[in-house]
């Protein structure tokens, strides 16, 4: 199953059709709904921590799930939820200086690096 922590963001059920396409086995629970305790008995297989306003820190029980979850099951953080992955691996959380919200831009993918071996 799929666990989609939802950070309070309209765009979470955009990513529970998203992963639809995977599974149908999908729950989503609020980042103030469970313990890491509870989410941990549910037995996920992978979790999704969505967008939503705020900083990290302030995203329910998102930064202690990666903490105790970062080495036993797959997590993906979009948005919100990635930076808070990051800020729980040291990374530090600013303002950016020009916002790109729904704003698309041009990417370059290193494809040097192993995370992104196979992507055009």
């Amino acid at each position: 199953m799929i666990l989609l922590i939802d950070n309070y963001d309209s765009f979470t059920y955009n990513l529970v059709q998203l992963a639809g396409c995977i599974t149908s086995s999908i729950r989503v629970v609020r980042n103030d709904q469970l313990t890491v305790t509870e989410i941990v008995e549910l037995n996920p297989t992978h979790i999704i921590l969505s967008p939503g306003p705020g900083h990290p820190k302030d995203a329910g029980v998102c930064e202690d799930l990666v903490r105790y979850l970062q080495d036993k099951i797959p997590i993906l953080g979009v948005c919100l939820g990635h930076q808070g992955i990051c800020e729980v691996y040291g990374s530090r959380i600013t303002y950016a200086r020009q916002l790109m919200h729904g704003k698309k831009s041009l990417l370059k993918i290193d494809t040097r690096c192993p995370i992104f071996h196979g992507l055009p």
